[in-house]
């Protein structure tokens, strides 16, 4: 079955299932795919290593709060704050949070990137922050990954010339945020592990860093570990 056939069928049905979960889903909000439970089931080890009594996540990027609803769904005491640029994402997340009954524990912001969180007080308090962002350049998007944005938007996928813009900014960003000891994971395209690898060594706000690899060997996930501000 293809994705463009799998994307049709979920628009059809208003469903998709993700890391065990039944979502709502409507146009103008990407459809979950099974290639990112990777990046859920990381989180959900990572977490399981911290062991933490209430811990505290941010999904950047959340399209229809699928990895926010799965993670607050396998660890029932963590607090989601999640964060997506337009109303149709951000409709979708609040929607699938209510569905499932996590409303209290599962926030959905609207705004740029981390501008959603500003004025919550929430720097340096953050354990996990995933990532699941757009990663396919423009260039691709007009030529072969047109086929793509003919049923889903186009910001879902565009993220400039490379395909890193959004990759970029986040990385940046993300250790305001994060605790000393804190980790940030990403969802990375087909051949660009080693680019978002050297993002994070570069910015030298991150250490333990490495990639994750799929069940055909592919590196999916990128994760670095914020050190301790100076």
């Amino acid at each position: 079955m293809s994705k463009e056939f799998s994307v049709a069928n979920a628009y059809g049905t208003g469903r998709a299932i993700f890391m065990g979960l039944e979502l709502l889903v409507a146009p103008g909000a990407l459809v979950p795919r099974p290639e990112t439970e990777l990046l859920g089931m990381t989180a959900l080890s990572v977490l399981h290593l911290m062991n933490l009594p209430a811990p505290r996540i941010v999904d950047m990027c959340c399209g229809t709060g699928n990895l926010a609803c799965g993670i607050a769904h396998h660890v029932p005491t963590a607090r989601v704050w999640a964060s997506d640029l337009t109303d149709e994402c951000v409709e979708a997340s609040r929607r699938n949070a209510a569905h499932h009954g996590m409303a209290d524990r599962v926030s959905v912001l609207q705004g740029d990137l981390f501008d959603a969180l500003s004025g919550l007080r929430l720097d340096g308090t953050i354990d996990v922050v995933v990532c699941n962002p757009p990663y396919i350049s423009e260039k691709r998007l007009e030529s072969d990954r047109a086929h793509l944005i003919e049923l889903e938007p186009r910001e879902a996928f565009a993220a400039g010339p490379y395909g890193l813009s959004i990759h970029m900014r986040v990385v940046k960003d993300a250790p305001r945020y994060l605790r000393p000891g804190g980790i940030l994971l990403f969802e990375v395209g087909l051949g660009q592990d080693r680019q978002v690898l050297g993002l994070l060594e570069r910015s030298k706000a991150y250490e333990n860093i490495r990639a994750i690899s799929n069940e055909a060997g592919q590196g999916r996930v990128v994760l670095g570990q914020a050190k301790a501000q100076a």
